[in-house]
């Protein structure tokens, strides 16, 4: 039994680039204070705005860029201190919305995970999700976004799992974070419209977060963008195969008939828990998750299998499987040979 890793698990976190290790150490190199006005910090934050401008011109966002710790942190940000309340989020959105959610109205999906966008028409502060990190299912952001502007309110996006791979989409508020398209953990950003959408809080980024900018991470975020997502032809190549050979073994496609991110698979075995398969996985040196990474390890039902009206049963024998830049033909081939083998012996037990 092969014990050399493979890792699956891109969708939790992806290696450090080169280009991002490079432009990380070069950060370090300018290492005074970037709100300091002698020469040494002008230096650093003439480096910290080039990284600003960098990133917003990869993105192609013509608004404001405020760096923040990551997505979570970005969002929390969005959700707080937004000059509207908080008026509804989706059913499926990570945890790092709905621990702010509060009363805010849930917004239903259907079968294939999608929001129906008149649903969203809200005068207050709308949070939903570009692509969901457990099934990489797309929702229709152009649609939601003008049926809550039509109604007087502003759209956040959670972009973590989009961001560096696809356009994003014409939202109000996005939240990014760098390690999960090669760039370092610890840094991301939240993209603002206009600074009036939000209540200041004193300190650095305009005054909009306080604390000593990241300037180093803003360095190697920027050149992680700069790699570009020229890979996902690849992944969507890999991800076909992995999906027609599951199928084809008795298993199932989550969310199959929607629009997907290609780095992005959520697939259920019949008969064969999630953690029963996490389990063996690891033990064949294969990392994958069940559901997101920040909930894979609580044993409680995934929300977003729920929401989509799967049972209690199927819904624990759903992993999630996603494909990075460095994924090659003969890691699929390893893990799917492993999953049909775990198959065969859960068909055969049951």
């Amino acid at each position: 039994m092969s014990t050399t890793s493979l890792y699956l698990d891109h969708a939790a976190t992806t290696p450090l680039l080169s280009q991002a290790r490079d432009a990380l150490c070069e950060g370090f190199a300018l290492w005074a204070n970037p709100s300091s006005p002698h020469a040494p910090g002008r230096a650093a934050r003439a480096a910290l705005e080039d990284a600003r401008a960098r990133i917003t011109g990869v993105l192609g966002w013509e608004g404001q860029l405020m760096f923040t710790s990551g997505a979570s942190e970005a969002l929390t940000i969005a959700l707080t201190r937004s000059r509207l309340p908080l008026a509804a989020v989706s059913s499926v959105e990570h945890e790092a919305v709905l621990r702010h959610a509060g009363n805010a109205d849930r917004l239903a999906v259907d079968a294939d995970a999608l929001v129906d966008p008149s649903s969203a028409a809200r005068s207050g502060l709308v949070a939903v999700q570009h692509v969901n990190n457990e099934t990489g299912v797309i929702q229709p952001l152009g649609d939601i976004a003008e049926a809550v502007r039509n109604a007087g309110g502003l759209l956040v996006a959670d972009c973590a799992q989009a961001a560096g791979k696809i356009a994003l989409p014409d939202a109000d508020m996005v939240a990014i974070a760098a390690h999960k398209f090669g760039g370092p953990v610890g840094i991301g950003a939240l993209l603002v419209r206009d600074w009036a959408m939000l209540a200041p809080a004193g300190g650095q980024e305009r005054g909009y977060r306080p604390g000593t900018e990241n300037m180093p991470g803003a360095l190697a975020m920027a050149a992680a963008l700069e790699a570009g997502p020229g890979w996902l032809d690849e992944a969507a190549r890999l991800r076909s195969m992995l999906e027609s050979e599951i199928v084809a073994a008795g298993g199932e496609v989550i969310a199959g008939n929607s629009e997907r991110i290609a780095a992005i698979g959520a697939y259920r075995m019949p008969g064969v828990s999630s953690a029963a398969q996490l389990i063996r996985f690891d033990a064949m040196g294969i990392a994958v998750s069940a559901g997101s990474a920040c909930s894979s390890g609580s044993l409680k039902i995934s929300h977003v299998l729920g929401a989509m009206g799967m049972d209690e049963k199927a819904a624990g024998e759903v992993i999630r499987v996603s494909i990075g830049r460095e994924t090659r033909e003969p890691d699929i081939r390893r893990f799917l040979d492993a999953w049909l083998e775990m198959a065969r012996k859960g068909q055969a037990v049951a």
